[in-house]
């Protein structure tokens, strides 16, 4: 067995408490024996939710020898509320016990610097492993194998039922629904997002008249009590009355025939979209990643794909699928369709001359223009947010996940981490940035929202319920609060700061260079001006920097991409992994800031 670098496992430590294990609060002692997992997330995050997808194949093979614990570290504010918390581990059916950890202690104990972030430990209470972003879930599997044969030998491995608890379920119509569309009979379409189904309401919004899908997880087409979908979220009218439907954990577009209540899948394959896989072609044979909403839109389907930050198109008539707007790169960057940065675009409404964006991790309100220039309207960039009114340059919103075009050429925001409707002006001469009001408060978490007459009904996901209201003549007025992520800034030397990216293949695997370099290194910084050089494209995953004394503070964007294959000559098509993350680095400018900024992909930093 090869030496494996140890480093003794920090306490856990949350506020908030245990979730997921009837009450009982545990601390690393009590799962000595076990192999523990320790997942960094925060449910904002759909990287983090990609993560706990990736995982549950491993939580049941495993289950009697891992126990894999969801340490939740908040970025914004709401997600610091602990009954967010719990509304969130149910929601996404987390099977697992979560810490709540709303102070990030564990995470600075751990040093962690990313979400996500996965931390193994051994059965004797050692750090052996970190690896941070997603595609992590063979290697991570490789290991534990090695750990359970190693720790039988020794005695040190104890097997049995883990520490997971089950809460009682809630008999709801609804369980924390996603999207709303309103069918041509005057009734709703709704995604029932945790249940895994599409439920058609009455008028009222209350009465259920149908439910599409029969409850379980999975990728089925068929009639309502065969088909299955996965966490499914935005719906659309297509010509002609059929609903497309973003099948979120699928990675797939469906259709329901309302008429002969067929669902039948359009496109995505069921496999997640990485880095290298085509991006446009046949709508059934190229990979999607996460499709949170969906718009009609100038003749194609516009797909808000939260998975890699982009806006895709899947054109009907012909079957296709391509890239519309975005790099892959997370944050705020208007311009050119091909070259804007989004941040987990959840939310869409189409006009007749504008697609309208809620990008939910910028917390910004963005548009396209029927040229394919990506615009903001509301929102400054990843870590500021809050909940201020008055002129949309300095407005503040907070993780919204729908809007809704309104007749007079405003726009309503499904403001959702601020519990608010709020709505956005635009300006009525040009070079004006418009104004952001109040609409109305006291929701609970509202994902989407849509025009029924003078109404607007507002999906309210953790109350698991539509909410109709009245548009108000006057707009509410609330106080002004102004929030930045707490996330620590990390203090860096001026001058040169050394990055380097930390990645170890696993066991077993080599770097995959058959086609060339099989590492990327993308970094750019907030503002532009913190780096005199460093920045840009390159593919070894160390580099100098030069970071400029007069910028006191900033933002490094750093994206990093290893693929890894099998190493055994032998094999003629062995098979090959995409590890990838992308870090938001906050930095402080200080005479005793670090001169080095180690940021694990996979493996242990040994520096």
């Amino acid at each position: 067995m090869a030496t494996r670098a140890r480093v003794r496992a920090p306490e856990l430590i949350g506020r908030g408490g245990w979730l997921n294990t009837g009450d009982t609060q545990y601390t690393l002692a009590d799962l000595r024996g076990r192999i523990v997992i320790l997942d960094f997330w925060t449910f904002c995050c759909i990287n983090c939710l990609h993560v706990l997808d990736e995982l549950r194949e491993l939580e049941e093979k495993h289950r009697d020898t891992v126990v894999i614990i969801g340490v939740h570290s908040p970025k914004f504010v709401h997600e610091a509320e602990h009954q967010a918390v719990v509304d969130a581990v149910e929601r996404y059916q987390v099977h697992h016990p979560v810490l709540d950890d709303p102070e990030l202690a564990t995470w600075k104990q751990y040093a962690v610097r990313a979400w996500p972030t996965l931390v193994v430990i051994d059965p004797e209470g050692y750090v052996v492993a970190q690896h941070a972003g997603e595609g992590h879930a063979h290697a991570i599997e490789k290991l534990v194998e090695e750990l359970e044969a190693e720790h039988a030998a020794k005695g040190t491995l104890r097997r049995g039922d883990g520490p997971y608890v089950a809460p009682e379920p809630v008999a709801t119509h609804l369980r924390f629904p996603g999207k709303a569309l309103v069918l041509p009979d005057g009734g709703f379409l709704v995604s029932d997002t945790t249940r895994h189904q599409l439920v058609r309401l009455a008028a009222d919004a209350e009465t259920v008249l149908q439910r599409y899908g029969d409850g379980e997880r999975g990728l089925v087409d068929g009639g309502p009590e065969r088909a299955r979908f996965s966490e499914p979220q935005g719906l659309a009218l297509l010509p002609g009355g059929r609903v497309v439907v973003g099948d979120t954990v699928n990675h797939a577009l469906r259709v329901l025939d309302l008429e002969s209540e067929e669902t039948t899948t359009v496109a995505g394959t069921g496999r997640q979209w990485w880095q290298g896989s085509p991006t446009n072609g046949p709508a059934r044979d190229v990979d999607l990643s996460s499709p949170w909403d969906v718009a009609w839109w100038q003749g194609e389907v516009w797909i808000a794909m939260a998975g890699v930050h982009q806006l895709w198109a899947y054109d009907p008539e012909h079957g296709t699928v391509r890239v519309a707007a975005g790099t892959t790169n997370e944050g705020l960057v208007d311009g050119p369709a091909a070259e804007a940065w989004f941040a987990q675009p959840s939310g869409l409404a189409a006009t007749e001359e504008r697609l309208w964006v809620a990008d939910s991790e910028t917390s910004a309100l963005r548009y396209v223009d029927r040229e394919g220039a990506v615009h903001t309207a509301v929102g400054t960039g990843l870590f500021d947010f809050g909940h201020r009114d008055g002129a949309a340059g300095q407005a503040l919103l907070q993780h919204p996940l729908g809007v809704t075009a309104l007749p007079d050429g405003s726009v309503a925001v499904s403001d959702t981490y601020n519990h608010a409707l709020r709505r956005y002006t635009p300006p009525v001469q040009e070079g004006h940035s418009g104004e952001v009001t109040t609409l109305a408060t006291d929701l609970r978490e509202p994902s989407d929202a849509v025009l029924v007459g003078e109404d607007i009904v507002v999906v309210e996901s953790a109350r698991h319920r539509l909410t109709r209201l009245r548009l108000p003549e006057e707009a509410v007025r609330v106080d002004a609060v102004a929030h930045r992520t707490q996330r620590a800034a990390t203090e860096v030397a001026a001058g040169k700061l050394r990055l380097d990216v930390v990645f170890q293949a696993p066991a077993g695997q080599k770097l995959d260079t058959r086609y060339g370099p099989s590492t990327r290194l993308l970094v750019s910084s907030t503002p532009p001006e913190l780096l005199i050089s460093g920045e840009g494209t390159g593919t070894d995953l160390a580099r100098d920097l030069e970071i400029d004394p007069a910028v006191a503070e900033g933002v490094l964007h750093v994206s990093a991409m290893a693929a890894s294959c099998d190493d055994d000559p032998s094999n003629e098509y062995p098979a090959c992994h995409v590890h990838q993350q992308d870090w938001g680095v906050p930095v402080r400018v200080s005479a005793d800031g670090v001169t080095r900024l180690p940021l694990v992909l996979a493996g242990m930093d040994q520096e």
